[in-house]
């Protein structure tokens, strides 16, 4: 795939070891679409010690199922060897979607996903879950998988049902959203503290609004904990 990605430093050296928070764009948004609609500078503005990298990506690799292989093997492997402390990764609609395939596989390596308005399923097999009684019934339920939104979900309903802890998983979407349907039956098996929302639907004024708060009430939280993003 050779990775197009966009690298936005902190602004400063504070000392503390830096985390590195990869942004993934949904279907036909070009990765400059973070910068522009204020994404890197809401992070920046906050003066963390974390790097943004913001990946430019087709849908095919989404939809062929490799975006976790190429994210692994192009970014994150390379990251960690240069001693990121942490690595975050955030995205939206389809991008998410990615960001969830890629913890399926590689969950350790993973602290946290933030998701705004994530794809995790056509309208369909949406409809299937709902009728079902929500993820984790389907899930349980369910014993084969025949694509990748499929096994994403039984993925879903163990990883967080089955009460694990690791990557922490924090949803945003707004209620008006076309896609609300997903987002909702996504929320049902998250904790409270976990999900954000907002009115407005599919676009960006939504998105960073909910980006602000997820930034204040996930990454602040954990920065201060800790002392650092160690």
């Amino acid at each position: 795939m050779n990775v197009l990605s966009y690298v936005y430093a902190a602004p400063a050296d504070s000392g503390s070891p830096r985390a590195l928070l990869i942004l993934l764009p949904g279907a036909n948004m070009p990765a400059t679409d973070f910068a522009f609609h204020g994404f890197v500078e809401a992070v920046h503005r906050r003066c963390w010690p974390i790097d943004i990298l913001a990946v430019e990506t087709g849908v095919e690799h989404y939809l062929d199922d490799d975006i976790a292989a190429h994210l692994h093997s192009e970014i994150i492997t390379p990251a960690l060897a240069r001693g990121v402390a942490s690595v975050w990764i955030a995205g939206i609609s389809l991008g998410a979607f990615g960001a969830l395939r890629y913890v399926k596989d590689y969950s350790d390596l993973i602290e946290g996903l933030l998701l705004l308005a994530p794809f995790i399923g056509s309208r369909g097999l949406i409809a299937k879950v709902e009728t079902a009684g929500g993820i984790d019934h389907w899930a349980r339920a369910t014993r084969h998988q025949t694509n990748p939104q499929q096994d994403l979900l039984k993925w879903l309903g163990a990883h967080v049902c089955d009460g694990r802890d690791a990557p922490k998983i924090y949803l945003g979407f707004g209620v008006e959203d076309r896609f609300v349907a997903a987002h909702r039956l996504l929320a049902a098996i998250l904790p409270t503290a976990n999900v954000l929302t907002t009115t407005g639907g599919h676009d960006w004024a939504t998105w960073r609004t909910l980006w602000e708060s997820l930034l204040d009430r996930v990454l602040l939280s954990v920065w201060v904990s800790r002392g650092g993003f160690e």
